[in-house]
C-alpha cells in the first residue's frame, strides 16, 4: 500500500434481521381487513345488483376473521364492530336497507376495517426458549 493511504476498518457483520428486534406483537388482522376494504370499495357499484350476494359473503368471512383475531388481541371494541359487520353482512339472514344506505354503510365500513386491522396486535406466542 502506498504511503498517506489507510485501510477501512472492517465493518461488523450486519445482524441476520437488518439490525431491528422483532416486536413482541403481530398484526395477523391487517391482510384480511385490507382485502375486506378492497371488497367494499370495489363493490359499492354492484349494490343492487344479484353479484352483490358474493360480496356479501366474503365480507361476512372476513369479519368473522377478523373478529377472531379481535378476540385474541383483546380489542373488545373491534370484536364488537365486526360481529356487527357480520350481521350486517350476512347473505343468509339479509338485513332490509336500502340500496343508498348500502353504499353508504360500505364506505363506513371498508374504513372501520382499516382502522380495526391497524389497531389489533396480537402477542406473539412465546417459543419456550
Amino acid at each position: 500500500m502506498p504511503a498517506g493511504s489507510h485501510r477501512p476498518a472492517a465493518a461488523a457483520p450486519a445482524p441476520a434481521d437488518g439490525g431491528r428486534a422483532t416486536p413482541p406483537f403481530t398484526r395477523p388482522a391487517l391482510a384480511p381487513s385490507m382485502i375486506a376494504a378492497i371488497v367494499l370499495l370495489a363493490c359499492v357499484a354492484i349494490v343492487d345488483s344479484s353479484g352483490f350476494v358474493f360480496a356479501r359473503w366474503g365480507v361476512t368471512v372476513l369479519a368473522l376473521i377478523v373478529l377472531v383475531f379481535a378476540v385474541r388481541g383483546k380489542v373488545w371494541w373491534a370484536a364488537l364492530l365486526m360481529a356487527a359487520v357480520a350481521v350486517c353482512w350476512n347473505p343468509l339472514v339479509t338485513v332490509p336497507i336500502p340500496g343508498q344506505v348500502w353504499a353508504a354503510l360500505q364506505l363506513v365500513a371498508a374504513a372501520l376495517f382499516i382502522v380495526v386491522g391497524i389497531v389489533v396486535k396480537v402477542p406473539r406466542e412465546s417459543d419456550g426458549r
